[in-house]
């Protein structure tokens, strides 16, 4: 505990960030980094739990209060080795995650919670100016070969964990570059990608193989990928989209937010695609879904230079703050703005989109939607919606982004010929906990295997099968276990 009275004397704080009207300038990260002196004072907030429910609350189980401690003592290196531990990718989570560790935090209780996700990315943002990241692989090698298909956080954090415990790995990724979601779906003005570039070059100079623009099951038989290695973990995320097939569906104009997102951080990169433009510029913009890729969308319409944009969503408007059906230190679902809310967006709830309108040319010119209205549960949980009577309305916009989530993955190709059998839901079946699936030497891991979630879920989930495909191939495994390291830390 760094200082005793810390929390007591000291308010949470974030970072200042570059003002809406410049930072829609440009596409780059705008939060800047907090002074010696700001970052010593949130540090000194966390109380050191004797249950730091923190720990809980993150998927990968970070040990927040001893780095934490690390940092307001300023010993950087231990403050990253306890870090780096339990999370591969702090400069990812530390950008973009909706740290449920922050939720869960005792503090949390009566006041704002300690800054946990700013501080882990100072962290690794120190450790990297000081020369603290560094290969990790050993020398001697296990003679084991292991292929990770998919190069999102899931694949990218397999591989460094199998990487570390000996083992040579190769990356298949279907894009140009590797990064999956957080190179293709994350915005730059959240996560640059020279981020992603440097972390894949410290991965590379572990040993570790990347193999772009190959797609398992169409440029590689999928039959043939399992025989020429000894294990094989499918980690290519959940990339079917969820469609809304309302009449004028086909309508010129309608585009699913992952498409015009993608398309936008190719333009930045200066990479050169086929497909036709998806601009928002002097267009009147509608994004449909109010979570974080809807947001992604109002930036970057903004920044397109969209002459207006609304956000719906079909729910209702969530609480600013917890109710009884929310307790702490359960992650609440509370009513988000987030910085591309902040650079202008009107936004509206329980909106039911009813059809797309078109002109004579089969462009889009308006949409007609309906008000509604939630029956609930006894435990506040949504039901069902009623239309509200008389609300009907059409609101014109010649640019529509469908933001409302993924179903499964693609089944064509590599998960139809490899023959794995898939659960309930249309993802690949593989039981937590043992990431194996029903074929010899396949696991799966992230949303391939448990559904759109998010990218702090991803990388526990890639680390944990990594784990298990280690004891497959030894007989036992040199890495650590989530669950060990929270034993550690309930004992001691």
């Amino acid at each position: 505990m760094g200082k005793p009275t810390g929390f007591k004397e000291f308010n949470r704080e974030l970072p200042e960030k570059e003002p809406a009207t410049e930072r829609v300038k440009n596409y780059n990260e705008f939060v800047h980094l907090y002074s010696d002196e700001k970052l010593n004072q949130q540090s000194a907030r966390c109380m050191n739990c004797g249950i730091p429910f923190c720990h809980a609350g993150c998927p990968l189980g970070n040990i927040i209060p001893e780095f934490n401690d690390a940092v307001y003592r300023q010993k950087w290196e231990e403050a990253y080795n306890i870090l780096s531990s339990t999370n591969n990718f702090p400069e990812f989570t530390g950008r973009i995650c909706p740290a449920p560790c922050e939720s869960a935090c005792v503090l949390g209780i009566n006041k704002p919670a300690v800054a946990i996700e700013e501080i882990e990315k100072h962290i690794i943002e120190i450790a990297y100016q000081k020369n603290l990241v560094k290969p990790v692989a050993p020398l001697i090698k296990s003679g084991k070969k292991v292929a990770v298909v998919g190069s999102g956080p899931a694949g990218l954090a397999a591989a460094a964990q199998l990487s570390k415990a000996g083992h040579s790995v190769t990356v298949y990724e279907r894009d140009d570059r590797p990064g999956g979601l957080l190179r293709y779906g994350i915005p730059d003005f959240k996560l640059e990608k020279w981020v992603i570039d440097r972390r894949v070059e410290v991965m590379q100079k572990d040993g570790i193989v990347f193999k772009c623009n190959t797609e398992v099951g169409k440029d590689i038989a999928a039959d043939d990928l399992v025989r020429s290695h000894d294990a094989v973990i499918l980690a290519g995320g959940s990339t079917i989209p969820r469609n809304l097939p309302i009449p004028g569906r086909e309508l010129k104009g309608i585009h699913f937010a992952m498409d015009f997102l993608k398309q936008q951080n190719k333009r930045v990169s200066g990479i050169k695609f086929d497909q036709e433009d998806i601009l928002a510029a002097g267009k009147d913009v509608i994004v449909i879904g109010g979570g974080d890729t809807g947001s992604d969308c109002v930036g970057t319409s903004n920044r397109q230079g969209a002459k207006s944009i609304k956000q719906f969503e079909v729910m209702s408007q969530p609480p600013e703050q917890r109710t009884a059906h929310m307790p702490w230190p359960t992650y609440p679902m509370l009513l988000k703005t987030t910085s591309s809310h902040e650079e202008g967006a009107d936004r509206f709830w329980g909106v039911n989109s009813e059809e797309f309108l078109g002109d004579e040319n089969g462009n889009l010119r308006a949409i007609r939607v309906t008000d509604v209205t939630w029956e609930l549960d006894v435990m506040n949980r949504p039901i069902k919606f009623h239309k509200v009577e008389g609300s009907e309305r059409e609101i014109p916009c010649q640019r529509v982004f469908l933001a409302m989530g993924f179903l499964f993955p693609q089944h064509t190709g590599m998960i139809e010929s490899l023959g794995v059998e898939l659960d309930e839901r249309k993802n690949v079946k593989a039981k937590e906990g043992i990431y194996r699936t029903n074929v010899s030497k396949v696991f799966a891991a992230g949303d391939m295997r448990r559904g759109q979630s998010l990218v702090v879920w991803a990388i526990s989930e890639g680390r944990e099968a990594a784990r298990k495909v280690d004891e497959f191939l030894m007989g036992h495994s040199v890495l650590e276990s989530k669950d060990a390291v929270n034993q550690f830390e309930q004992v001691f």
